[in-house]
């Protein structure tokens, strides 16, 4: 699908001899920031980014981060929909009780970029496959819902050089990191493999913690200034929100 007009011409000229933004910006007569959005699809556009599914946060994930203008997916996730996902899964319909999440998942992808490179993994993460899915990967969005499977994953990408930006959500709240390798920050937050109590996931608690995820993620990958082993929690419930440095 070819860009024309100014879209096109500034995306080329970005691409070329380096001039900065403010320069191009002011030979375009183009406010500066919308510059900047076209700059940073630019640089995401060729990443190679994996995400884990869970109940609610995968779909929410696939969809932000294919309409910001990622091209490149490897989508994992063994598990198939049922009616309880209704909910709070965004890819779930009442029609598909019994069909894969991971093609479901792809099939989503396409649907809004047809050229887009998507590859989906029928299966579940496990500490032998772990390294091998993630490998090659720019980042790795976790979206798993059981501590054991969090600290497997961000082991994996310690071990392949990769961030790994967690989320996760129980209620009413949300909460999200960024992780680098070194971080580790499923071991303080999950000293032992017991799962914290689980609450019934609202559907709009997924939406808010894939926002924070994919806003990690992507302003670290384009290379702006962004916390790490930070925990960023929401309860929406109270309207409370805390940063606190892991």
């Amino acid at each position: 699908m070819e860009e024309t007009g100014e879209v096109a011409e500034v995306r080329k000229h970005l691409s070329g001899a380096g001039e900065s933004i403010i320069e191009v910006a002011n030979f375009y007569k183009i406010k500066p920031e919308e510059i900047l959005v076209i700059h940073d699809e630019l640089e995401l556009a060729p990443g190679f980014y994996s995400f884990k599914w869970s109940g609610g946060l995968g779909g929410h994930i696939i969809e932000l981060l294919t309409r910001i203008g990622v091209g490149t997916f490897r989508v994992i996730d063994g598990d198939v929909f049922d009616l309880s996902n209704l909910n709070r899964q965004l890819l779930c319909k009442a029609d598909m009780t019994g069909n894969s999440k991971a093609a479901a998942a792809k099939d989503r992808i396409l649907s809004i970029n047809p050229e887009a490179n998507v590859e989906a993994f029928c299966e579940y993460l496990t500490g032998e496959n772990a390294f091998s899915l993630v490998s090659g990967c720019d980042a790795v969005f976790d979206a798993l819902d059981s501590a054991a499977s969090r600290k497997v994953l961000e082991a994996a990408c310690e071990e392949a050089g990769i961030p790994y930006i967690y989320g996760a959500i129980s209620g009413w709240v949300a909460q999200a990191a960024l992780s680098l390798p070194g971080d580790r920050i499923t071991q303080k937050l999950y000293p032992t493999d017991d799962e914290p109590r689980g609450k019934s996931v609202l559907s709009f608690t997924p939406a808010l913690c894939a926002s924070l995820q994919v806003s990690l993620g992507v302003k670290h990958l384009v290379g702006r200034d962004t916390e790490h082993s930070t925990l960023y929690y929401f309860d929406t419930l109270d309207n409370e929100f805390a940063a606190i440095q892991l």
